[in-house]
């Protein structure tokens, strides 16, 4: 039987999907369902379709995946321009030190406006400080208990794949595993990202604008996969496009930039 596409809404023991074509929902129960990533269109080779009351069902086995944001059909979040940046009232260094070089052509670009972007968080009471499940998953990831914390963030994703926190979270432990799979992981989150702000986007997202954290974190994870993949050039890249997105730098991309340069391998960090 030929491939079926399927998007990936969530997946653990079983996968929540989307079948490509109609957009109806589907359960897969697939021979390898470790390698299926929310927001990725899997195509399954199926061994048998069934219907059980109100669900259907699909069983058989991954033979690919690929990622295609805009077949996802989702709505790019919200950009709320927050204040304008200016580099003249930034800290560089002291005043008798050069700029630092990555930080050159950011100043150059002189003042750009600032933009916060909609974080989504399903089912979350914003009136409830200790109502969120990202928190709750760190915190499980952290103390050894991984499996619950993945439990948590696919069901954040299986009721909106925009939420961006869920996807980096899920690349930081897929991290610890192997990076190719974690690269997965970040990739969606950062192409959701890229979807709402556009081939065009000229501003700044700053840290300190916490909505943008989850998309920067995806980028901040993207980039270290690269690196971890002997991939440094395209790492550089990523690493200087977060640089320019958030030039206060709360992550320290500025710290790795030697190392990116000069060839080193990404090494375990604290």
């Amino acid at each position: 039987m030929e491939p079926i596409e399927v998007i990936v809404l969530s997946a653990h023991e079983q996968a929540h999907c989307r079948l490509r074509e109609t957009g109806e929902a589907v359960i897969c129960r697939a021979s390898r369902p470790w390698e299926l990533i929310p927001g990725e269109i899997a195509m399954i080779r199926p061994r048998k379709r069934w219907r059980f009351g109100a669900r259907q069902y699909l069983s058989g086995d991954v033979v690919g995946w690929r990622l295609d944001v805009v077949a996802l059909n989702v709505t790019p979040l919200r950009l709320e321009r927050r204040f304008d940046w200016d580099p003249a009232e930034e800290y560089w260094g002291e005043d008798d030190e050069p700029l630092p070089d990555w930080a050159v052509p950011i100043v150059e670009r002189g003042p750009r406006p600032a933009f916060e972007m909609e974080q989504v968080l399903p089912g979350v009471d914003w009136n409830d400080v200790d109502d969120d499940p990202i928190v709750e998953a760190a915190d499980l990831a952290a103390t050894g208990h991984p499996a619950d914390a993945i439990v948590i963030l696919m069901d954040l994703l299986h009721q909106d794949l925009r939420c961006l926190d869920a996807h980096a979270h899920l690349g930081n432990i897929a991290f610890r595993y192997g990076a190719a799979d974690a690269l997965r992981h970040y990739d969606v989150g950062v192409q959701i990202g890229e979807l709402t702000l556009g081939p065009h986007f000229s501003g700044v997202l700053p840290w300190g604008c916490i909505d943008n954290r989850p998309f920067l974190r995806c980028l901040h994870g993207y980039g270290l996969c690269l690196w971890r993949l002997g991939r440094s050039a395209d790492a550089l890249g990523v690493f200087e496009r977060l640089l320019c997105l958030n030039p206060s730098d709360n992550q320290g991309i500025r710290f790795l930039l030697p190392e990116v340069h000069a060839g080193r391998p990404c090494r375990d960090r604290d």
